[in-house]
């Protein structure tokens, strides 16, 4: 009878230390804000608004206490809870668009954007959900100055300055502070081993020459990429994206982008994050197998030199050939004219 009179004692005093908060977030016209963030300040608990716009927040810190509402392109807003079971209702007003942002990349230092000593191309998170293009590596084309080649759908390169290749080995991209080029061919290759979309932070990008602050790889310009902390940004994200590829060789295929991100705090001296993603698409068909320098030619021909048929490039005259082995005493001399004076390439 003890036992049991001690449990119960023990559940009643675990449901007194919890406080149950709920509410609704809207915006100036009295629009529900899905997806915002709601977090008890100064604990790790929180939660976030359903479709309506609703929330609901159980917490054991003792009251009063306060909460921080936040939410991308809105204003964050505090409110101070005072009695338990209270229900809040929070209004956030638009963010309006702030010329006093903190970049990094221009002096290794943070400082505001209007005092930087170099032009800095800067994209947000607000920026990044906003791009309509397949990934925030795509939108980065629609920055000033920003040449884009593209070998295929996954690999992107980067010009900021004069003519490029696709290894363009002057360009310089840091992820968190780290150089990710490839070791052993030296240059970018996109974002194929950077940060996951839905792991990024902000993106810096100097058009310029950099090579006084990040080395001579620097010339062409610098990609400054920052994640998230999972201090700050926590819990399960996901995305999902759809598309289709059309091309009259490869046909009409389906385009799959998923991201999955996990972020904990355990202490405000240790935190761990996870990152998952797959993207499968199919990119297109190289089926031009025209020959490079004369019109009509097909595989028939012994020296065919198809555009998309690769392997086929060396080519060789048979009589030349005979000639030298004439000449290196391998055969007669004179055998050479009784072979073709043709030319024939491999058949790739």
């Amino acid at each position: 009878m003890r036992v049991y009179l001690l449990i119960m004692l023990l559940f009643s005093g675990v449901s007194f230390a919890q406080n149950t908060i709920t509410g609704s977030v809207t915006d100036g016209n009295k629009q529900s804000i899905p997806g915002a963030n709601v977090v008890v300040v100064g604990e790790n608990s929180g939660a976030s608004t359903d479709f309506d716009g609703s929330f609901k927040l159980t917490t054991n810190a003792k009251l009063p206490l306060s909460i921080k509402v936040s939410a991308v392109g809105f204003e964050t807003k505090t409110i101070s809870v005072t009695t338990a079971n209270q229900k809040v209702n929070v209004i956030l007003k638009d963010e309006e668009t702030k010329l006093d942002e903190i970049v990094v990349a221009a002096s290794r230092t943070p400082e505001r954007v209007l005092e930087s000593p170099v032009t800095i191309e800067r994209m947000g998170v607000q920026e990044i959900k906003k791009t309509a293009s397949p990934s925030f590596y795509d939108g980065l084309e629609n920055m000033k100055e920003v040449q884009m080649n593209t070998s295929s759908m996954s690999f992107k390169s980067i010009n900021t300055r004069g003519f490029a290749t696709v290894a363009n080995t002057r360009f310089m991209q840091l992820v968190d502070g780290m150089d990710n080029s490839s070791p052993l061919l030296n240059f970018v290759l996109g974002n194929m081993i950077g940060v996951s979309e839905i792991d990024v932070q902000s993106v810096e990008l100097l058009p310029g020459a950099s090579s006084a602050l990040y080395g001579a790889n620097a010339f062409n310009g610098i990609l400054f990429m920052t994640s998230k902390s999972p201090f700050t940004n926590q819990g399960v994200s996901t995305y999902f994206k759809y598309g289709a590829t059309s091309q009259e060789a490869a046909g009409t295929n389906s385009f799959y982008d998923f991201g999955i991100r996990f972020a904990h705090a355990f202490n405000k001296y240790f935190a761990a994050k996870a990152n998952f993603t797959y993207m499968q698409a199919t990119d297109w068909y190289a089926t031009n197998y025209n020959d490079k320098t004369r019109s009509g030619v097909d595989r028939t021909d012994p020296n065919y030199d198809g555009i998309n048929v690769y392997g086929d490039e060396a080519s060789t005259n048979i009589r030349g050939v005979g000639q030298k082995l004439e000449a290196m005493g391998l055969i007669p001399v004179g055998a050479s004219n009784l072979l073709p004076n043709s030319n024939v390439s491999r058949t790739g």
